[in-house]
């Protein structure tokens, strides 16, 4: 029974120090402990992470294992660093400014340790805008691998943050690539490609930090532009669809010219799971 797994984490400069606090308390509290936690620092820091880092390499020498890096070169590549670094076959993702349910990981292991084809094994997402305790939405992704496969074509079939996937399995399509806030769907596809084995497990095993600048970014032509680039490839060596191509391409460019309030309104009621004032989940 494989109980041992790494965290990968990368941080850089704009994070909060008391977001991070709380991310990293959440995995010291999994109901099975991780063995190391990889921290990549993907930049210079401030001194008060730099104040966090130390706090707790000091308390726990033997589990974190930070990995410095002397510029910024953006979380895909970052993430490529720290998987050098990463011990043990399973590695847990994990944000620094996110919080995982204390039963996250155990349940990740159980799927492993119940069906060793698997490759990688995510969860749904609670997100939140100032407290966990009051969830705005939920993000809903696949089951199953076919399913999982027929949603990669067009939009990422993971909530990134929340897998546990194997070394193995992403050192053998050459980890992830340089592209901005697209480098998991890339990642993803590829490995799905390579024979990949998949599962979702549905239940929100970790807190999502959205803001409602989230609507803002998703806007902008540089996000809009390289999810169109990285839909175009998948296309040209015929993972997607020419359909496929062109539903995104028209999406992302809606997206774009469309006003923040529509855009807000298609992300709540169609594309996420939205909770009630009283915490029952309902489809609007």
């Amino acid at each position: 029974m494989i109980t041992d797994y790494s965290v990968l984490m990368s941080l850089y400069v704009k994070e909060k120090p008391e977001y991070l606090i709380e991310s990293l308390e959440s995995m010291l509290q999994q109901t099975i402990l991780p063995k190391q936690i990889v921290i990549v620092l993907d930049g210079e820091i401030t001194s008060e992470l730099q104040v966090v880092i130390n706090k707790y390499k000091l308390s726990n020498p033997n589990l974190f294992s930070i990995v410095p890096l002397e510029q910024n070169i953006g979380l895909g590549l970052a993430l490529n660093k720290g998987l050098e670094y990463c011990e043990f076959e399973l590695i847990a993702r994990m944000d620094t400014d996110d919080i995982s349910y204390p039963e996250r990981c155990e349940l990740q292991l159980a799927e492993f340790n119940n069906h060793p084809e698997l490759d990688i094994v995510g969860t749904l997402t609670s997100e939140f805008f100032e407290s966990p305790d009051k969830i705005q939405s939920i993000r809903i992704v696949p089951e199953n691998h076919e399913e999982i496969l027929k949603f990669s074509r067009r939009r990422s079939p993971f909530n990134h943050p929340t897998v546990m996937y194997r070394k193995s399995s992403i050192q053998a399509v050459g980890g992830y690539r340089d592209i901005l806030r697209k480098e998991d769907l890339d990642l993803f596809a590829r490995m799905l490609e390579n024979g990949c084995k998949t599962k979702n497990i549905q239940k929100e095993l970790l807190y999502f930090r959205s803001n409602k600048d989230n609507y803002k970014r998703r806007k902008s032509w540089t996000n809009n532009s390289n999810y169109i680039k990285v839909i175009y490839k998948f296309w040209r060596r015929g993972y997607s669809s020419l359909w496929d191509l062109l539903y995104v391409t028209f999406a992302q460019i809606g997206m774009y010219i469309a006003p923040t309030w529509l855009l807000k309104y298609i992300s709540d009621s169609i594309l996420r799971k939205k909770h009630n004032i009283t915490g029952v989940e309902k489809n609007d």
